[in-house]
């Protein structure tokens, strides 16, 4: 994995900001304002999510840049796109992560990451910088998410972070296409004799402290009547041995968390039907630039209508060939403009015309993505959410036209 400096990252925005003062100074209007509107300053606020979990708070972000006056075409362009042109200045993808949850975001011995949101960020780097692997990975709790994005120490966040209405709005983090839908439940021991949420009354209930977990949970049992002990933690790597030494008799988390640390778990253990929320994760990036915003989502949503096509990272090179119209526009092939001449439509993302290319071929696509990292915990797309909408599933994005 290659990693970029402190340094590079600087000089980088140096570069962005030497920009948009040139573009000011030979500008004949020197009242044309520019605004590097990039990645909005933001101050921290409380993150919730569980370490691993699908639900995250975020902070707030304050000062969202934005695109601003200036009749100035560069000076435009700056400030749109200031995340866009500081990632591919600096060569590489700053991604905040996880670095304990098995399927999602793990990272092993060597200080290699890998897992579904891991990928994720690969997918973004290969779109941008047309490297997969030009991918620092700042692992990150539950508390750091949001105030590491706000600040900038990341471009973007990819770990198990539940959209809201109040992180959406009040935390003012851009949330993008969901790549995993999810939803919180509970994890008991299969002779615990709790079959049911009211079976629970008097449990005592792991969850992980300041997180949408846990308020989901006092909002769903005291809402229910049934009265609980919750016993909290700062991280998973806090619960997980707790849990396992008896501390509480119920663990709740998103279902996919649940599934995840089960299978490394040596007991017989039950994960409940009972479903408590809804849980949509996804790519956050900070408000204020809408060039980054779309160039993410763009990326991600590639991997879905690649899988859509029938495309993978093995038989990509064969569509090379095909005659297909919206196939060859997808991956950035010449196709016919109605006059007769050969074309490669642009899409004015700021991408490469090839991105989906990239994408796929070192990455894969979302069925690829899904099935390397979580059907070995036991997680399937088949009859469930994440499942393409052709078969039923929630996996649905808008043309790549």
């Amino acid at each position: 994995m290659i990693k970029s400096s402190k340094l590079l990252r600087l000089l980088a925005m140096l570069f962005a900001i030497t920009l948009v003062a040139a573009a000011c100074g030979s500008s004949a209007d020197d009242s044309a304002n520019g605004g590097d509107g990039d990645s909005a300053e933001t101050d921290g606020g409380d993150s919730d999510s569980d370490d691993s979990g699908g639900d995250d708070d975020g902070g707030d972000s304050g000062d969202s840049g934005g695109d601003d006056g200036g009749d100035d075409t560069e000076e435009v362009t700056a400030t749109q796109g200031g995340t866009l042109a500081a990632v591919q200045a600096a060569g590489t993808l700053q991604c905040g992560g996880n670095d304990t949850l098995p399927g999602f975001g793990i990272v092993d011995a060597d200080g290699a990451f890998s897992g579904f949101d891991i990928d994720f960020c690969g997918v973004v780097a290969a779109a941008v910088l047309g490297d997969a692997g030009a991918v620092e990975v700042t692992p990150l709790v539950a508390a750091q998410r949001f105030p590491e994005l706000q600040s900038g120490n990341i471009d973007i966040l990819i770990r198990n972070t539940t959209w809201t209405a109040s992180r959406d709005g009040a935390e003012q983090a851009n949330f993008l296409h969901t790549t995993f839908y999810d939803g919180q439940g509970f994890m008991v021991r299969s002779d615990s004799g709790i079959a049911g949420v009211e079976d629970m009354a008097d449990a005592s209930i792991c969850v992980l402290t300041g997180t949408t977990t846990l308020l989901n949970l006092n909002s769903f049992l005291n809402d229910a009547g049934v009265p609980f002990t919750a016993v909290e933690f700062e991280s998973n790597d806090e619960l997980n041995p707790a849990f396992q030494a008896g501390q509480c008799e119920v663990w709740t988390s998103d279902a996919s968390q649940l599934a995840a640390f089960a299978a490394g778990i040596e007991e017989d253990l039950t994960i409940l039907p009972t479903i408590i929320s809804k849980e949509p994760l996804g790519p956050v990036v900070a408000d204020g630039d809408t060039e980054w915003a779309q160039v993410v989502n763009w990326a991600t949503m590639a991997t879905v209508q690649a899988w859509e096509f029938g495309i993978t990272s093995e038989n990509v090179d064969s569509f090379m060939d095909s005659e297909d119209s919206n196939i060859r526009r997808f991956l950035g092939l010449p196709i016919d403009d109605g006059e007769g001449n050969e074309v490669v439509a642009e899409v004015g993302l700021g991408l490469p015309t090839d991105f989906a290319f990239q994408i796929v071929s070192q990455v894969g696509n979302y069925q690829e993505i899904f099935e390397r990292n979580l059907n070995p915990i036991g997680l399937n797309l088949d009859g469930s959410p994440n499942d393409l909408w052709t078969n039923g599933g929630l996996q649905y994005v808008p043309p790549f036209r």
